[in-house]
């Protein structure tokens, strides 16, 4: 018995959302274990580790480049030098994010990272209205209002500023907003950043080396987990793009949450980080934050959708 052209054509999509699904679920999974990983490195700073995530990233990008046949949009990219500046400015963001982000695991704030990735998106939100002129919708309004509070009331209660969770959500946030004026797609453009990252990353190599100061080859399982940090950063990168090629963003917004989700759990199941009242009230007024704008996203998007599957 054969199948009708729009029986076959469900099954595909049915196919290609699951496989979408599981790549998400691989890919934020793998982000938000990543504080395991990172307190592996014991006794080196975490700007050391920085330069060679950088190192080893840039190494391992341009040998899965090399496999999958995709160096003509780097070349486009290297061969037009005035439009690097945005990749540059993307390129010191990460930069800046991931030493933060290995810095919060060493110095045992795994939960502010996590409140940081939380407060991403409602970061990303007041950024599309404050730079991009966004219209901001009431629900969203009123989320990015309950984030503001949270770090009010804690600042009031606990006498001191979540920088960690900030510097993350910002830094993170404002390269998003460049990453959309940039015109390459993920794997790519993660190369190019680290490329032009690279010959600094060398040259603080260079001089921990020269002042005796450099762990890498020092140990061995220091050593391969310095090398394998370029792996660790590039395959839930790789994970992330097939759930992209295959989901809607609405999709992908919701699994965005399992990541900072998993870090939270890891912070209080696995590292035993305090959580005080004061900070436990700032997540909760975040995820009722989260909540708003997940519901006015989810409703957003039915909106525009409805018309097109009357059209059909």
């Amino acid at each position: 018995m054969t199948r009708s052209p729009a029986s076959a054509t469900a099954a595909a999509y049915s196919r290609d959302t699951g496989q979408g699904v599981a790549f998400g679920l691989a890919a934020y999974m793998m982000w938000g274990c990543f504080p395991l990983f990172f307190a592996l490195f014991q006794g080196v700073p975490a700007f050391e580790v920085l330069i060679h995530r950088v190192i080893w990233s840039c190494a391992f990008l341009a040998g899965l480049i090399t496999l999958l046949g995709r160096w003509s949009p780097v070349r486009q990219a290297l061969a037009e030098p005035r439009r690097l500046g945005r990749v540059l400015g993307c390129a010191l963001l990460i930069a800046l994010n991931w030493g933060l982000y290995i810095y919060s695991v060493e110095t045992h704030h795994v939960l502010q990272a996590s409140l940081g990735y939380f407060m991403t998106p409602l970061v990303n939100v007041a950024l599309g209205m404050l730079v991009l002129r966004e219209r901001m919708a009431r629900l969203q309004g009123v989320a990015v209002a309950l984030a503001v509070l949270a770090i009010v009331l804690q600042l009031m209660m606990l006498g001191e500023l979540p920088w960690i969770s900030l510097a993350l959500a910002f830094s993170f946030g404002t390269y998003g907003l460049l990453r959309k004026q940039v015109r390459l797609d993920g794997l790519s453009g993660l190369f190019v950043e680290t490329l032009l990252l690279l010959p600094l990353a060398l040259m603080t190599l260079g001089w921990l080396a020269q002042a005796e100061l450099s762990h890498f080859l020092e140990e061995g399982r220091t050593t391969l987990l310095l090398i394998a940090s370029g792996v660790i950063t590039a395959l839930p990168l790789l994970a992330f793009a097939g759930a992209a090629r295959r989901l809607r963003l609405a999709t992908l917004g919701f699994l965005m949450y399992i990541n900072p989700t998993i870090q939270f759990l890891i912070a209080l199941w696995v590292f035993h980080e305090p959580l005080p009242a004061a900070q436990l009230a700032t997540f909760v007024l975040i995820w009722i934050g989260l909540a708003l704008y997940s519901w006015s996203a989810w409703h957003a998007h039915r909106r525009r959708s409805t018309p097109q599957a009357a059209s059909h």
